[in-house]
């Protein structure tokens, strides 16, 4: 059952509620926590947020990317750009802990690269499967998350971490995380802010909907809404 965390001031709550989860496994002093991060205008603040914290070792947060438009890293539509501009570079986050998608690559080439990084680093660590300690995703109005439209053919994606996606409604290519990865991660939270999507919101959590992001079913799910 997916909780549901109303905010009052969702930036820094939001924030808080990320960080607080990075906090205590790095408590250790050894762990690194494994975050993967969603694109969009909704986490802009949010990432700025975190980058001014000086309470999270960025040496020790693994980053990856729940999706990416098949375009270079510099360009505006990038989410690798954002999440650099945000994130990475005020908050000297080492190049090492961000594991971006090629989007400037053939987009199954670049959808394979970033599947074949995700099975490695699960064999290193003795995982079936890549286990994230944390997944964020958006939500669109039309109930996609990630890149994951509806109708379309990464929703059957029953084996890889991550495949190419044509999205007919924007006639283009996504590389996008696949629910098999995004299911095993010990927990999700969904990033949904505004009015707008409430009805959609609604209707995932009522269930029975076609919505794709009601199939994110992971041990622990979380819906921050503001």
């Amino acid at each position: 059952m997916a909780e549901v965390v109303e905010l009052k001031d969702f930036v820094a709550e939001a924030t808080e509620w990320i960080a607080s989860r990075i906090v205590a496994k790095q408590a250790d002093g050894t762990s690194v926590f494994r975050l993967s991060l969603c694109g969009g205008s909704t986490p802009k603040s949010i990432y700025a947020a975190l980058a001014e914290r000086s309470d999270i070792d960025w040496d020790r947060v693994l980053l990856t990317f729940g999706d990416e438009r098949c375009v270079p890293p510099d360009h505006a539509d990038s989410n690798y750009r954002m999440v650099k501009e945000s994130l990475l570079d005020p908050g000297q986050v080492p190049a090492s802990s961000a594991m971006r998608m090629a989007g400037e690559m053939e987009p199954e080439e670049a959808a394979a690269r970033y599947d074949g990084q995700l099975k490695k680093l699960a064999q290193l660590a003795g995982e079936e499967r890549f286990v994230h300690d944390l997944v964020l995703l958006g939500m669109g109005d039309d109930g996609h998350t990630a890149s994951l439209f509806p109708e379309t053919k990464a929703l059957d994606e029953s084996e890889r971490n991550a495949v190419a996606n044509f999205v007919p409604k924007f006639d283009t290519w996504r590389l996008t995380l696949t629910y098999p990865v995004i299911n095993a991660a010990k927990e999700v939270a969904f990033l949904v802010n505004g009015e707008k999507k409430r009805p959609v919101v609604d209707e995932v959590l009522a269930g029975g909907s076609p919505h794709p992001a009601e199939q994110v079913k992971a041990a622990s799910v979380t819906w921050l809404l503001g």
